[in-house]
């Protein structure tokens, strides 16, 4: 596609159960779901054998196991997930500097200008599926075209092993005959709102007029209309901070167990601490997430004079917030979350004046987090009654 933008959507297919199915090679072909077994679990993942019986992603455990009796379940080990990212995404900066990660396993790449390295941006997604296969084990599917709007629709068509060229002249003619639900952005409600005005094609909205849409739809209509056209000027974000790193638990049965509690608060504490290191960042704001047998929810937050990427820190500020609900209000819980909040780059945290025992309890991080990069998350756990003192 000369003289014009080649941007690429790459998306592992059905990622978690393809990596459980390549490290268990008895699953290979078979349905895996990945999730959690209790009550009230939900499927993260589900393979492309389980989903031919109906299974899918975010649909309760037991309905999954119903529909699909014979599923091999497996339970999430995102250490592992992680690990195999990384590899998928050092391939795709093997091809471009310009690489925007959406997850753990789908990316934009843009390959504008590098015909010269690699050839002809359709020679050079041939290239990155069979890199990503030999080097990750796995299978992708890829939507070349001028924008990433239409990339991202033209990888999801013919998954699983697709790939997918829009070339810039037939990028109205791509988009036509779609369904409005496949825009992105556009959920069942917003779907709905557009079915109601006429609008249940992408053709529909190229053939009205811009005025005509934003008088119906507002500023909403104005925007898909662009889109329908295939006109999407974003660049490449190389740098996607998030706002905020979180985790929560649902549990099989209410709880007011306060030891479970607490444990299951430091569990978390110390994943997302470890995310945080990871990741470059520190945070200043704390949120513990409570919800009760009746779906009531309730969050209790503080927030620190400095950020800070410290497991034992942050932990003694989680049950700070912990033992003061308790103290008032003991319910038992259907769920409990952290989330870390206001981040900041980790290389501008600290004071003028160092504290030892700051320096220490970060050692200590360093420490557990090169065990668990070596033998996985799970490898090395804090007890809960010796950081009790926040040690």
């Amino acid at each position: 596609m000369p003289n014009t933008r080649a941007i690429v959507h790459v998306d592992l297919d059905a990622f978690f159960a393809s990596v459980e199915q390549m490290d268990d090679r008895s699953c290979a072909g078979l349905p895996v779901i990945v999730g959690g077994l209790g009550k009230r679990s939900v499927v993260s993942a589900a393979s492309y054998e389980a989903r031919a019986y109906g299974c899918r992603a975010a649909m309760p455990m037991e309905v999954a196991c119903r529909l699909c009796p014979d599923a091999i379940i497996r339970p999430v080990r995102m250490w592992r997930y992680r690990e195999i990212s990384e590899c998928f995404m050092d391939v795709l900066r093997g091809f471009s500097p310009l690489v925007e990660p959406l997850s753990l396993d789908e990316a934009f790449v843009d390959l504008t200008g590098t015909e010269r390295l690699f050839g002809a941006p359709r020679e050079t997604v041939r290239r990155i599926v069979e890199r990503v296969r030999d080097i990750t084990g796995l299978d992708c599917s890829v939507g070349l075209a001028p924008c990433k709007f239409v990339a991202k629709i033209a990888s999801d068509l013919r998954k699983p092993r697709g790939t997918v060229v829009v070339d810039e002249g037939l990028v109205k003619e791509f988009l036509a005959p779609l369904e409005i639900g496949r825009m992105w952005g556009v959920g069942p409600v917003a779907e709905e709102r557009f079915r109601m005005r006429g609008y249940r094609h992408f053709s529909d909205l190229q053939n009205a007029t811009e005025a005509h849409v934003q008088e119906e739809l507002g500023d909403e209509g104005r925007r898909a209309k662009r889109l329908a056209e295939g006109i999407d000027p974003r660049e490449i974000e190389m740098t996607r901070s998030p706002k905020s790193i979180g985790q929560e638990e649902t549990f099989e049965r209410d709880i007011l167990d306060v030891e479970k509690l607490r444990a299951t608060l430091l569990g978390q504490t110390e994943a997302i601490a470890l995310r945080l290191r990871r990741q470059g960042l520190a945070a200043r704001t704390i949120t513990v997430k409570l919800r009760f047998a009746d779906f009531t929810t309730v969050t209790r937050r503080t927030t620190l004079d400095h950020a800070t990427d410290v497991g034992s820190e942050l932990w003694a500020n989680v049950r700070a917030i912990f033992d003061a609900w308790i103290g008032k209000e003991a319910r038992p819980l259907r769920l409990i979350g952290v989330t870390l909040a206001g981040l900041e780059d980790h290389r501008v945290v600290g004071g003028l004046f160092p504290d030892r025992a700051m320096d220490r309890r970060r050692r200590l991080d360093g420490v557990a987090d090169a065990v668990r990069n070596r033998f996985g998350d799970d490898a090395l756990t804090r007890a809960a009654a010796s950081m009790r003192e926040g040690e």
